[in-house]
Formats: C-alpha cells, sequence, structure tokens
C-alpha cells in the first residue's frame, strides 16, 4: 500500500469518528422535545430540574447502547461476510438473531416473567449455544465446506423460528413482552445493560482486529490462503466466534436489529476498499453512527411517540441495499 493510500484511508478514518461524534451530540439534544445547550449544560452542571435530567440521563444511555452495539453488528457483519466470502452474509446466518429470541421466548413461557433486563442474559446464552450447534453440525458435515455451514445455520434457523411462533401461539401471554423486545429498541437500556455486554463486546472487537490480516489472504481464496500459510479451519472458527460475540451481544442488549450487519460492510467496502485492517475500524465507527441516526429519526419522525430503530434501520437500510446493488457496490 501507497503512502498516498494510507493517507486516504486515514482521512476517511478521521472523518467517520468526526460524523460519529457529530451524531453522537445530535443525540443529546433531539428527540420527543429538543433539548438547548443551556438545558445540557444545566444538567451537566446538576443544576437541571429532575424531569429534565431523567430525559437526558435516558438519551445518553441510548446513544451509548447505540454506539456499543451499532459498531458490534456492522463489524459481526464484516466478519461473517470475510469468512464466507459472502456478499449477502449477515450474523442472522449463524443463527444469533433467532436463537436468541428463542432462549427469550421459552425462559418467558417457563417462568411467566415479561422481558427485562435480565433477558440479556438469556438470549446472550441461546445466541452462544445455537451459533455452536451450527457450527458443530456444518463442520462435522461430508464436505465441511462454508456452504454447508450457511445451509446448517439455515435449517437450524428454520426449525428455531417455527418453536418461537409455536411457543407465542399457544401461550398469549408471551406476545405481548416479546413483540417489543424482537422489533429492536434502544429505549429503556441503561449502563448496567452496556456493562454486561462489554466483555463480549471487548472480546469481540480484539479478536477481529486480530484477524483482520488473515481475513484478506482467505478473500484470495482458501487455496491461496494455505499457500501464504494461513490456517483456514482455524481462522475460519476464530471468525465465527468473534462475530458470534459481538452479534449475541448486540442482540441480547436491544434486540434483533435489521441490516446494519449487511448493509455497513458494503458501504465500508465501497469508500475504503477491500482491506480488512481498514474495514473493521470504519465498520465499527459506522455502524455506530448508523444506529444512532436511526434512533434519531425514530424519536422525532413521530413525536411525541417514536419508532422503533428496528423497523428504522429495515426502512432506511432496503432502499440503501438496492441502490448498492445497482451500482455495484455489493460486487466481489
Amino acid at each position: 500500500m501507497t503512502r498516498g493510500a494510507s493517507l486516504a484511508r486515514a482521512g476517511i478514518l478521521f472523518l467517520a469518528a468526526a460524523g460519529l461524534a457529530l451524531a453522537t451530540l445530535a443525540s443529546l439534544f433531539l428527540g420527543g422535545k429538543v433539548t438547548g445547550p443551556g438545558e445540557v449544560l444545566a444538567v451537566l452542571t446538576g443544576a437541571a430540574n429532575p424531569y429534565l435530567e431523567a430525559v437526558l440521563d435516558a438519551r445518553i444511555d441510548r446513544t451509548l447502547m447505540g454506539v456499543l452495539c451499532g459498531s458490534a453488528l456492522a463489524v459481526s457483519g464484516v466478519i461473517i461476510q470475510g469468512i464466507t466470502r459472502n456478499p449477502l452474509g449477515d450474523p442472522g446466518l449463524l443463527g444469533v438473531t433467532v436463537g436468541s429470541a428463542a432462549a427469550v421466548v421459552s425462559v418467558s413461557a417457563v417462568t411467566g416473567a415479561g422481558i427485562g433486563g435480565r433477558s440479556v442474559w438469556v438470549a446472550f446464552a441461546g445466541a452462544l449455544v445455537t451459533v455452536v450447534i451450527v457450527y458443530a453440525v456444518g463442520a462435522r458435515s461430508a464436505s465441511g465446506s462454508v456452504v454447508s455451514l450457511l445451509l446448517t445455520g439455515a435449517v437450524v434457523s428454520a426449525v428455531l423460528t417455527a418453536y418461537i411462533q409455536a411457543m407465542i401461539l399457544t401461550n398469549p401471554g408471551i406476545f405481548d413482552s416479546f413483540r417489543f423486545w424482537v422489533i429492536g429498541s434502544l429505549s429503556g437500556r441503561d449502563a448496567e445493560v452496556a456493562a454486561a455486554i462489554a466483555p463480549a463486546l471487548i472480546a469481540g472487537m480484539l479478536l477481529a482486529l486480530l484477524l483482520a490480516p488473515s481475513l484478506n489472504n482467505l478473500a484470495l481464496g482458501e487455496d491461496v490462503a494455505t499457500s501464504l500459510g494461513t490456517p483456514v479451519a482455524l481462522v475460519r472458527a476464530a471468525g465465527i466466534l468473534a462475530s458470534a460475540l459481538l452479534a449475541a451481544a448486540a442482540t441480547a442488549a436491544v434486540g434483533p436489529i435489521a441490516f446494519v450487519g449487511l448493509v455497513v460492510p458494503h458501504l465500508t467496502h465501497s469508500i475504503i476498499g477491500a482491506d480488512h485492517r481498514w474495514r473493521v475500524p470504519v465498520a465499527a465507527i459506522l455502524g455506530a453512527a448508523l444506529l444512532v441516526v436511526a434512533d434519531i429519526i425514530g424519536r422525532i419522525a413521530a413525536r411525541p411517540e417514536e419508532i422503533m430503530v428496528g423497523i428504522v434501520t429495515a426502512l432506511v437500510g432496503a432502499p440503501f441495499l438496492l441502490f448498492a446493488v445497482r451500482k455495484g457496490w455489493a460486487a466481489r
């Protein structure tokens, strides 16, 4: 890579970080009620009324969750697309989303409790167990290829989806709380939830950064990667682990969020290139910015009510992906 190319990519990284900073600031000021700089300053100095302080605290919490979960989903998508060499790859291919949902529904049915803060552990465990099952079955198939892994993921997801639907139909009470979680929302998530998912996020991000050079080799094909000394099977297993940790943590915290893990990798590829050493950090920043901006849109588009962020990302992500396909950005 030339010095000029490195400087250009560093510039893109800086601009992305600046955009995320602006989105984060906007998230503090915009909502069901526009908050002025003086009011925000009063909260920070402890001179605000209790109502305004509660509003700002809630905005800070959901902005933090947007940054953490948006970056996690985006990087998870980059890793999945890298190890499968599939431009349509996203965390859902491994059954992360449906595994989380199945676990949450099961525990709600058994205990009779609604979906609350403790559900983050249930959803996280369900996602990881599903990924382990998918990998164990797919890796031990006759071919042991990426295709068999993806097919296994599709089969497991279909079975769990049918199970979830059956549980909801036979236990209508579950649906009342489950229907809000399954759409995906940053509302009501606090620092306690962020602290619960932080270890998985940190481990997943570090592993993704370590795998970036190997993913560059893997993009050239398995035979070429092997000739370059890349342990393909180990890289694939570590990549699945990193993607699962990131996606499971994000899904457990805020529910299933569509399109972030699919759209952001394509956007990153179009502006930064195919080098995973740059794609991973840029995707983390863009994913965080996208989810924060989507949450802002959801808060101001239907004042005084709000549109859940999972709906906004789907409404924005689907047209963008179609546009990317027409422009050829999704090509590999």
